[in-house]
Formats: C-alpha cells, sequence, structure tokens
C-alpha cells in the first residue's frame, strides 16, 4: 500500500486549508486504496512528521510527498529535504519519494491558463 501525504505551507487563518482539504478528499474519493494525509509546514497542523507517522501507522510500504507549493522556493530546496532525510531515518523500512511542486506541473499551468482565459470570455 502507497501513502500520499500532501503537503502546504500553512496559514494562520484556518480557511486557508479548505482547497487542500478539498484536494485530499477528492483524492480520497477517486482513490480510497491509496491513504491520504495533508500535512503543513507552517502554523497549521498535522506537521509533515505527524503525516508520515500516520500512515506508517497505518501499514503503507511507501510514501510519496506532493508538495502543493506554486514554485520551488527555500522551503521546497532547503526545508524539505531537511525534513524528509530525519523521516527517513525515523521510517527505515518505509521509502519516502518527493515530487516536485506542483507549480512545475505542465497540466496544472494548462488548467490555470484555461481558467484565466475562460474568465475573460
Amino acid at each position: 500500500m502507497h501513502g500520499i501525504v500532501l503537503f502546504a505551507h500553512g496559514a494562520r487563518d484556518p480557511e486557508w486549508a479548505r482547497p487542500f482539504e478539498g484536494i485530499r478528499d477528492r483524492i480520497r474519493v477517486r482513490r480510497p486504496e491509496f491513504p491520504v494525509e495533508l500535512a503543513f509546514l507552517d502554523f497549521m497542523t498535522p506537521k509533515l512528521d505527524e503525516a508520515v507517522d500516520t500512515l506508517v501507522g497505518k501499514g503503507v510500504a511507501a510514501i510519496t510527498i506532493f508538495p502543493l507549493f506554486m514554485a520551488p522556493g527555500g522551503h521546497i530546496r532547503n526545508d524539505l529535504p531537511r525534513i524528509a532525510e530525519e523521516l527517513r531515518k525515523s521510517h527505515p523500512g518505509v521509502p519516502i519519494a518527493i515530487q516536485t511542486a506542483i507549480g512545475e506541473s505542465p497540466e496544472l499551468l494548462e488548467a490555470i491558463a484555461g481558467w484565466i482565459l475562460d474568465g475573460v470570455d
């Protein structure tokens, strides 16, 4: 069983998390065989280590972290690899992979451009 962690920055306003919760919920409905957790870097919980611990507790064999950041800034280039390395040490039997930032997805960029163009028609 493969686990998924959606990793977002976090904010003080709890409403900020709604879109990310919606993505998580859609994944759960579409592919219930993949346990999925939402984690945050700052201000909100669960933190990344807590989300990974939850998935490991569910018996996943591997985990992929999907950064829900538009660009690979310092958090993605510096913080995430450091945190992931600590997680790999804590869970040596569970491979933990990191995908690129969501903003680097050509499909997402195409969808955003389409949404913008639909808004001006």
